[in-house]
């Protein structure tokens, strides 16, 4: 059964996709919002951020929980071959720069890239200032728990509060706009 559902996981994240159609399921606590980003406003209804550590494209070690404690963090999944992925990335760039003194971190996690060299050349071609995990097979989307905001298309953005627990998710290509009308009040929550 572990290998059916992981398999099926793994054909969700098949396509870089628009995901102009999000469905919620199940008894989950969140509101889906225009445009693809749903949202859980109530802190106590937020699940916990699965274990997100491994290697960056560098070959660094990253362990969010440890290394971005007490900060917000945005986690946008990638690929250097999707091309809203392309889209975005000067949007992620221009937040992530304007956030950075504001107690957020963003983090890439690039999928499906069997090789580095190409998401590396990406984030120097985009003048990406933070890290990205490289997952190649996808298994760090696979520690998303079932019925949680998980990410379920390239791009995906996951945004998990300073608890460490996931806020909000966007499975489509962000604006400037979406991030910072997505980041601001969790920004402002105590």
């Amino acid at each position: 059964m572990p290998a059916i559902l992981a398999a099926a996981a793994a054909l969700s994240l098949t396509a870089c996709g628009s995901g102009d159609n999000p469905k919620s399921g199940g008894q989950t606590q969140f509101v889906q919002g225009t445009g693809g980003v749903s949202v859980v406003n109530d802190k106590g209804g937020r699940q916990d951020a699965p274990d997100l550590s491994g290697k960056t494209l560098e070959g660094k070690e990253l362990d969010i929980a440890k290394d971005y404690k007490g900060k917000i963090v945005v986690l946008n999944v990638w690929g250097s071959w999707c091309s809203p992925c392309r889209a975005e990335a000067k949007n992620l760039v221009n937040v992530a720069n304007d956030y950075k003194d504001k107690g957020v971190q963003f983090v890439g996690l690039d999928t499906r890239d069997s090789d580095p060299a190409p998401a590396i050349k990406f984030e120097k071609e985009f003048e990406v200032p933070y890290p990205s995990l490289y997952d190649s097979a996808g298994k760090l989307l696979l520690r998303f728990p079932a019925g949680s905001l998980n990410p379920q298309s390239i791009p995906s953005t996951v945004f998990i509060d300073r608890d460490g627990k996931i806020a909000a998710r966007a499975i489509k290509a962000l604006t400037e706009e979406e991030l910072r009308k997505t980041l601001d009040p969790l920004v402002a929550e105590k």
